[in-house]
């Protein structure tokens, strides 16, 4: 990771000391309630249940309409210059439709570049790109070797020297897009409220089965919930694809770390430290491929989660300091207990019941957390939504999407044992896309 003063606020060293302190502390509490005997170990969960879920419904019905503002543009040579930054591993399937989706964009060419890393592609990749190269001359093609290490971080952070544009737009190699994505975008991206800019993700064919519109139902609850955050004085986080970046700004953070599983959600932290403020797009989205099957769904699951647990880990110092708000400090404690720490919790609950031949004392807290997710998925699927149509949040999808939201109960405990006692190689495990 290229330097900067935000590298100083991050601690890696010692992770499997610290996934390892944390699974102990959530087992323990988990457990701890049933010291308290039956009946009062009750009262820990209806008190978390209280604050936990209160606070994340406060969140929910805060969420914006929509953050699309009705503000004047100034004049086209007034457009900022946009790069949009792209690291490719084997997607020939997807890179031709990509390149033409850039080159339909409603905005000027002569402020408008696209930078393709093709990161040691095994397929026709390359071959497709050095193609298109001949037709579009606003892209940029740069190679590197399969084994150069540092995943997709160190793909983009390869790019940056020679970029010189006010915005970096970085997208999957399967996202698509309206062509009036950026138009749209301007009174965001002449103004200097915001250091970062998230798209909503919505999922392509999401009717294909239950499996894809539970992620469709997923991306928007996210989008909502975030949105909410902001609108309550927390924080936005970045999702990688459909992300827009001030240059100025990634580069005072370090550009991205490549010492991470998941660059999106670690640069989110360094903003948030950096007094950067990100921003959550509902409309227009980006769009992109849903994952069809249970085994790379769980597998891109793991990767979030280690990436998303792991930089607590590496920057909890920061982050309970004064360099964030009252606010902010509550919004990210509610957030992690409920995300991270509450799956893990359950199963010291269930094992201390088991112990004690007692029920389980967290049953109030799971079940407000599930309830809480089911109405946010509700809400969410009910917004109007541009791109993909979102599938119906109601009867059986409903269930069906909040019984899905469940695998992170079993994701997140998994991926903390794990980080706890496996050393990490970090690889560049991406998922693959097929060009639906």
């Amino acid at each position: 990771m290229a330097e900067g003063d935000s590298t100083q606020l991050c601690w890696p060293e010692g992770r499997r000391r610290k996934a390892l302190i944390f699974v102990l502390a959530c087992l323990g509490a988990g457990a701890a309630p049933h010291w308290l005997g039956p009946l009062r170990g009750l009262l820990p969960a209806l008190g978390a249940a209280l604050l936990l879920c209160g606070y994340g419904l406060r969140t929910m019905f805060s969420s914006s309409v929509d953050m699309e503002p009705c503000l004047p543009v100034d004049g086209a040579n007034q457009l900022p210059r946009v790069d949009v930054l792209v690291a490719a591993r084997d997607e020939e399937a997807v890179i031709g439709r990509l390149v033409q989706a850039v080159a339909d964009l409603d905005y000027p060419k002569d402020q408008l570049n696209l930078w393709v890393m093709n990161d040691g592609s095994l397929d026709n990749t390359a071959k497709i790109l050095e193609g298109l190269k001949q037709h579009f001359p606003f892209l940029h093609v740069q190679h590197r070797l399969r084994d150069s290490g540092g995943g997709k971080s160190a793909a983009l952070n390869a790019l940056l020297p020679q970029l010189k544009a006010d915005w970096l737009m970085v997208l999957d190699a399967d996202a698509s897009f309206a062509p009036d994505l950026l138009m749209r975008l301007l009174p965001h991206l002449q103004r200097r409220q915001w250091g970062a800019l998230q798209l909503r993700k919505a999922v392509d064919k999401a009717e294909t089965s239950w499996l894809t519109r539970s992620q469709a139902l997923e991306m928007a609850f996210d989008a909502v919930m975030q949105e909410g955050r902001i609108c309550s004085g927390g924080i936005g986080e970045l999702r990688g694809n459909g992300q827009l970046l001030r240059r100025e700004v990634l580069l005072a953070c370090g550009g991205f770390n490549e010492d991470t599983v998941t660059d999106d959600l670690d640069l989110s932290f360094r903003l948030l430290l950096a007094g950067e403020a990100i921003g959550v797009i509902w409309n227009p989205p980006v769009q992109e491929e849903p994952v069809t099957r249970w085994g790379a769904l769980l597998r891109q699951r793991q990767r979030w989660a280690e990436g998303g647990l792991q930089r607590y880990l590496d920057y909890w110092p920061a982050l309970i300091s004064n360099k964030l708000s009252i606010k902010q400090r509550l919004d990210l404690l509610v957030f992690f207990l409920l995300q991270y720490a509450l799956p893990v919790a359950i199963y010291g609950d269930l094992f201390a019941a088991l112990a004690w031949r007692e029920f389980p004392l967290l049953w109030p807290l799971s079940i407000s957390t599930v309830g809480f997710s089911a109405l946010a998925i509700k809400r969410a699927g009910s917004r109007f939504s541009e791109g993909p149509a979102l599938p119906s949040s109601s009867g059986l999808t409903l269930l069906i999407a909040n019984t899905y939201l469940m695998h992170w109960f079993l994701v997140i405990p998994w991926v903390s044992l794990k980080m706890a006692f496996k050393p990490k190689r970090l690889v560049w495990a991406k998922t693959a896309h097929v060009g639906l």
